[in-house]
């Protein structure tokens, strides 16, 4: 049996779904976090000195979507086709989109600028792309992403949308998705997971 170790900060951040696959796979791993502040004795250990990385048997693999990619297929989560893995990487695209306008929000520190790009996000960005979410899951009409059972573009969505805390009362107005983000939750691996995760702001 492959040995596997994810080495990552101690916050969900990038690390977060390539846990959750993981958990949903019901694969052990040693989960291995590291605090902020002794990240810089650390750095040269690991390959690109950037966090997440996997190590496979000892061997360390770098970039959070190349282990996320690696995760779902290794353990049948990802798409069965050529025509799933490319819906699958649809919806891994909108998860992105949503990401790269969440994270200026974040990195803002002007407060007047963080305010108004969070009134953009919540008014435009956001509903956007939980529509073209909605799209997705009433075309393939089974409650999930891809196939009729959860796999990887369904933990993913869930990923940015628990991260995104805030985005919980926009989800609201798009039934499909907020119905297939309690369908991930209610998942017995990752109810248990997420009941007992250490507690972070991020």
């Amino acid at each position: 049996m492959p040995q596997y170790k994810l080495i990552y900060f101690d916050f969900r951040g990038r690390g977060e779904l390539s846990r959750l696959l993981f958990v949903l796979a019901g694969q052990e791993y040693e989960d291995v976090r590291i605090k902020m502040k002794d990240w810089p004795a650390q750095k040269g250990k690991y390959v690109f000195g950037r966090l997440p990385v996997l190590e496979v048997d000892g061997k360390q693999y770098g970039q959070s979507m190349a282990i996320a990619n690696f995760l779902a297929r290794r353990f049948g989560l990802h798409g069965k086709t050529d025509v799933e893995i490319l819906e699958v990487d649809q919806v891994n695209g909108i998860v992105a989109d949503i990401l790269a306008v969440l994270v200026p929000v974040f990195l803002e520190k002007d407060e007047a600028k963080k305010a108004e790009l969070a009134k953009e996000n919540n008014e435009t960005n956001i509903p956007k792309f939980l529509g073209f979410l909605e799209t997705v899951l009433k075309n393939n009409n089974t409650g999930f992403f891809v196939g009729s059972k959860i796999g990887y573009a369904d933990v993913a969505v869930f990923d940015v949308l628990d991260a995104a805390g805030a985005l919980k009362g926009l989800v609201d107005g798009f039934p499909l998705v907020k119905a297939n983000v309690e369908k991930v939750k209610s998942n017995a691996r990752i109810a248990q997971y997420l009941a007992k995760r250490p507690q972070t702001p991020m």
